[in-house]
């Protein structure tokens, strides 16, 4: 016989549901609106799908930016480090090609998650920042493109679309084997020759795409008004339109739904936001660097990740990472990488700038005690299709007490004081700030794009 239940009982229930929930408020973020994203109109989205899938856009027709952005692999590759122009297959099954086609070289940072870069405050693009809005700037971003960059791109998600296409390891190919790729190695981005213009060029010749471009845009009545910049701005409609993720419990929660998240996942919630107490003092907490309605302060931090795969030409045989030095060229953000958002962190794996944990669990392991970790880490977790002369590359740092050292003292990391029961909460609050409509994301890949070239990677 099921127990009877009061109405006195339930309105006490509620009163001290309703009173959590107002305590929780004192720490919590804002619940997302829709006034947290930029619009973009259907057209543009449509698309930009069509492009994101198309391998027309890099060097050698033969990958997309979907490739590494996969919707079946949650917007990132599951590698980590991706497999560029030469590899074959998607995800982890993916190769480092044969023959005249295989890749040269892993692409030297780990390929990040998509969702939710539509909204407004995510104003820096890439582990490093290289990519930010600036006022101050012709085209209101700086990036490494400088003043070549086009005056008519419309967010910051934009301006990071023109890149892939312009590296000969992502998308462009290497120099000898394509004009996008001659173009690309000779640093030619802008110019009549250059790659943005061939790339508009091959669009304007598919009337597929024309007739979309002319649905788009009003400032395109015929195939002559095409631009790269245009495709640009409808690949970042497409990505934050459809990557948009916030209805996860999380999100319900803040949005007073009081069931909406487990009794676990609501300590999880307290020790992320709230931390331990020690002595009386409030410890370093997650939210310290997650804050804000991403969880992220949009910052940059060193926090002793492992640094795996060929690097990005740092250090003294060029196979370290710099991080955030490379772009402001001041030593004290070496070692530094942007504060990734934490919303469907559960299906993102691998973790890091380099992709170096393969496991929710490791990564938050690594953040309680970042030194031990660092010196003690696991090469078997990296996610890296073995090839002898990449393999060869890919531990140096980690095998170098001097340099993991130098890594160590730049973390900005102190202790937490959570115990193992801690790790266990805070690990289901972050399956929490999963969105279930990005678990099935099949339906946003094109069924053909008009190139007419093959989806199957």
């Amino acid at each position: 016989m099921k127990e009877k239940i009061s109405v006195t009982s339930l309105l006490v229930s509620g009163l001290l549901m309703s009173s959590a929930l107002l305590a929780d408020a004192k720490y919590l973020p804002d619940a997302v609106t829709d006034t947290d994203y930029r619009t973009h109109s259907q057209e543009q989205v449509e698309l930009g799908r069509n492009l994101f899938f198309d391998k027309i856009l890099s060097g050698n027709m033969n990958i997309s930016c979907a490739t590494c952005h996969h919707a079946l692999t949650d917007t990132g590759d599951g590698l980590s480090l991706p497999i560029g122009e030469g590899g074959r297959g998607l995800g982890v099954t993916r190769d480092t090609g044969s023959g005249p086609d295989a890749v040269p070289e892993r692409v030297p940072r780990n390929a990040p998650p998509v969702f939710n870069l539509g909204a407004h405050e995510f104003e820096r693009m890439f582990h490093d920042g290289r990519v930010a809005v600036d006022p101050a700037q012709p085209s209101g971003f700086i990036s490494p493109a400088g003043n070549d960059l086009p005056l008519n791109l419309e967010n910051v998600l934009a301006a990071q679309a023109m890149f892939p296409v312009t590296s000969g390891t992502e998308m462009a190919g290497q120099a000898g084997e394509n004009p996008i790729a001659n173009a690309a190695a000779a640093g030619d981005l802008a110019s009549s020759a250059g790659v943005w213009a061939q790339l508009a060029a091959r669009l304007k010749g598919i009337p597929g795409y024309v007739t979309m471009f002319v649905a788009a845009y009003n400032d395109i009545s015929s195939a002559s008004d095409i631009t790269f910049a245009h495709a640009a701005n409808a690949i970042a409609a497409f990505e934050a339109v459809n990557w948009r993720a916030d209805n996860s419990p999380f999100d319900r929660y803040l949005r007073r739904d009081k069931q909406a998240m487990s009794k676990s996942a609501r300590l999880g919630m307290q020790l992320f936001y709230r931390g331990t107490q020690s002595g009386g003092k409030h410890q370093m907490t997650c939210a310290s660097c997650h804050s804000g309605v991403f969880q992220t302060d949009q910052n940059f931090h060193a926090i002793a990740m492992p640094q795996i795969g060929a690097g990005k030409g740092d250090g003294f045989d060029g196979h370290e990472d710099f991080g955030r030095e490379r772009v402001t060229q001041d030593i004290a953000d070496r070692y530094k990488f942007r504060t990734p958002s934490l919303r469907n962190i559960a299906l993102t794996a691998p973790y890091g700038h380099a992709g170096a944990y393969n496991s929710l669990q490791a990564v938050v392991e690594h953040h309680m005690d970042a030194i031990n970790a660092l010196f003690n880490y696991d090469q078997s977790q990296a996610v890296l299709p073995s090839r002898s002369d990449l393999d060869a590359n890919d531990f140096i740092v980690m095998d170098d007490a001097a340099r993991l050292t130098d890594i160590a003292n730049a973390s900005e990391l102190t202790g937490f004081g959570y115990k193992d029961k801690h790790v266990k909460y805070l690990i289901d609050f972050l399956h929490a700030l999963t969105d279930p409509s990005s678990i099935d994301l099949r339906d946003d890949v094109p069924k053909s794009v008009p190139s007419g070239l093959s989806l199957a990677e």
